[in-house]
């Protein structure tokens, strides 16, 4: 369909449906190349964040405003959380939503517009990321002390490689996996969170996140959400050496230490030999001499079991516990004796009074016992006529019965 061929009159050609006249304006604004990835700046308001993902907001100055749709999979490039009243530059394409006519603008980049805006947002991930727990130091993981192999993410064809290269062939040389980062422009946080990744399905005994300095444009980022949740779940130690020693990044409180330069991560990385090289002369030196105390320790500890087990002074001693030993005996056979003899007339003593009120005795003395069914005879109440009873004296039983009972009076 043309337009500049629809004619003032109303011929029925000359009529269109309104989805027709938008999608005619979409074809258009969908190919003017003036419209495509273009630069806005403005105020966010209005900013809605769909349950999908997408964002909807309105960017607007002292004198318009513009309809504008992010939509997820550009969210998820962002290095900051935009908020209502931030000042930002959005790039996108313009078209049209044909359902409804509008003209928005298709963000496809969104960053905030000026140092201000850039320091506020990176205080507030701070914040965020801090309260998560991103930053806790008892998360942190020591570094190895001796690593075999040592990962990098960093620009291939940078100096900060080279740099660390050289510093490690100095000090303790280590093998050096190399994993070519973008650290700089709108791919590099996906490229720096896919390095580190790629570094932990490898098999590396620390990892180096590098690059050299930059403005806060340049290192940004690192300052994003994305790379800080990359180092945070790295399960391999992170050393973090972005920028200069005053710049100070999301990564590098995210990484389990923070190095100055690339440098001076090499060289918290790796040790240096000739200090190894002395610690071990040191410790060889300590051990030296240990053993020779020890030794000699020994060497004089014999020499007296020696002197100790000397044959006249060994008989000596066995005579004085030989004769230690008699006297022990003759000292036991005494205490025996005693306690027999003690014992014994406390047994005779015990005897004498059980004899005092034994039964037998009673027997002797004349006197009888009447049992009736196995039970003494107390009273004359206890038995009946005709009874039988039995009575026991000194020498044997008498069986009887009784014929006649009479009450004391």
């Amino acid at each position: 369909m043309n337009l500049l061929d629809v004619q003032s009159g109303p011929e029925k050609t000359d009529i269109y449906s309104v989805g027709e006249l938008n999608h005619y304006v979409h074809d258009v604004l969908s190919t003017d190349p003036l419209l495509r990835r273009i630069w806005v700046r403005g105020e966010i308001s209005n900013l809605t964040n769909h349950g999908s993902g997408h964002k909807y907001f309105t960017l607007k100055d002292t004198h318009s405003q513009l309809n504008c749709v992010m939509f997820r999979n550009y969210c998820r490039s962002l290095t900051f959380e935009p908020e209502a009243g931030m000042n930002v530059l959005a790039q996108g394409d313009i078209d049209v939503y044909e359902v409804r006519g509008n003209y928005q603008l298709v963000v496809t980049a969104l960053r905030p517009d000026g140092m201000g805006e850039l320091h506020i947002a990176l205080e507030k991930l701070k914040k965020k990321l801090s309260a998560q727990g991103l930053f806790d130091v008892g998360h942190k993981m020591p570094l190895p002390p001796f690593p075999r192999r040592v990962g990098v993410a960093t620009s291939p064809t940078g100096a900060v490689l080279h740099d660390i290269i050289n510093v490690t062939r100095r000090r303790f040389p280590v093998d050096i996996l190399l994993s070519p980062t973008v650290v700089q422009g709108e791919n590099a946080m996906e490229s720096i969170v896919r390095s580190i990744k790629r570094l932990n399905d490898r098999d590396v005994d620390v990892i180096i996140l590098a690059r050299g300095g930059g403005s806060l444009e340049d290192l940004w980022p690192f300052n994003s959400e994305q790379v800080a949740r990359a180092i945070y779940d790295s399960q391999i130690p992170v050393v973090s050496a972005v920028g200069h020693e005053t710049d100070f990044t999301v990564a590098d409180l995210t990484a389990d230490i923070r190095a100055p330069t690339p440098s001076a991560a090499a060289e918290l990385v790796v040790p240096d030999r000739e200090e190894v090289k002395t610690r071990i002369e040191m410790v060889r030196s300590h051990l030296v001499i240990s053993i020779t105390d020890r030794f000699k320790h020994h060497i004089n500890h014999l020499e007296h079991l020696e002197n100790s087990i000397d044959a006249r002074r060994l008989i000596g001693t066995l005579n004085q516990h030989f004769q230690r030993v008699d006297e022990l005996g003759e000292r036991l056979n005494l205490t025996m004796d005693r306690e027999l003899g003690l014992h014994q007339k406390h047994l005779e003593s015990y005897v004498s009074k059980l004899n005092a009120v034994s039964p037998l005795n009673t027997l002797k003395r004349g006197y009888s016992i009447v049992l009736h069914e196995d039970r003494v005879v107390r009273s004359i109440n206890d038995v009946k006529k005709g009874d039988a009873l039995e009575i026991r004296v000194i020498d044997g039983r008498i069986n009887c019965k009784v014929t006649e009972k009479e009450e004391n009076i």
